[in-house]
């Protein structure tokens, strides 16, 4: 059997094609960027989208969750997605506010409450 670097050639051939293609996909993408308008109709409308989907998953997630989730009572998941918008909002739109927030109440409800 053909090794290179202690590999079987097969593996490293692949390994190094699966490498040439992405880098090559990632390099053809820096060179068109600068085309790309970011104020245009067809930019904004898959921006939109993309909220919209992740607007869907995490009500999903809120309200008909599966798992470990659905253990803990409704009115503390909405409380605690409450007090993270509100923190994120009250931080001048701080993320990771309003994360610290969300998660830090949602622990605490779910131990003293659920």
């Amino acid at each position: 059997m053909l090794t290179g670097f202690g590999i079987p050639l097969s593996a490293a051939l692949a390994v190094s094609i699966a490498v040439v293609a992405t880098f090559a996909w990632r390099a053809l993408g820096a060179l068109l960027t600068h085309r790309i308008n970011t104020e245009g109709a067809v930019f904004r409308w898959f921006s939109l989208a993309s909220y919209a989907v992740l607007a869907g998953l995490l009500t999903r997630l809120l309200i008909l969750p599966t798992g470990g989730l659905a253990s803990v009572d409704l009115t503390i998941r909405l409380g605690a997605a409450g007090i993270a918008l509100a923190a994120f909002f009250l931080a001048r739109r701080s993320l990771l506010a309003g994360i610290a927030a969300g998660t830090a109440s949602f622990a605490a409800g779910a131990l003293l409450l659920g």
